[in-house]
């Protein structure tokens, strides 16, 4: 079986805060919230709606090391890759819902970008890729 990348851990300083935004204002869907009852913490899943791809783990944070990275986990960077089909779509409805774009659109040779801030903090690449 091939290798493929399942799930990526985001910090979270609240389980329903951080549904509600991605659900919501992101249009993720929910994947699994299951509750961990032996750890004191729930599994949750999110996707971008309609993807059989990677999926985000909503991780609160549990300690005063794990708060100190909500919403810088890469140092500044751009944190994740988002790809759409419809470009202006999901731009235009991002800002609709107050989503705060730090780049605006360009067109690069991987394809048409900007980057936003997540409720966070975190950088997203909005991309969609060359046909």
């Amino acid at each position: 079986m091939p290798q493929s990348l399942a799930l990526v851990s985001i910090v979270v300083p609240d389980y329903d805060e951080a549904i509600t935004y991605y659900v919501d204002v992101l249009g993720f869907e929910l994947v699994e919230d299951p509750e961990v009852a032996e750890q004191s913490k729930r599994f949750v899943i999110i996707r971008p709606r309609g993807s059989g791809g990677a999926g985000l783990v909503l991780g609160r944070a549990s300690n005063a090391e794990q708060a100190s990275r909500i919403g810088n986990q890469t140092g500044g960077r751009v944190f994740l890759f988002l790809h759409t089909d419809d470009f202006d779509r999901d731009y235009d409805a991002y800002r609709a819902q107050g989503v705060e774009f730090i780049r605006p659109p360009a067109d690069m040779p991987y394809g048409r970008v900007a980057v936003f801030r997540d409720r966070y903090g975190n950088l997203w690449d909005l991309v969609q890729p060359p046909p």
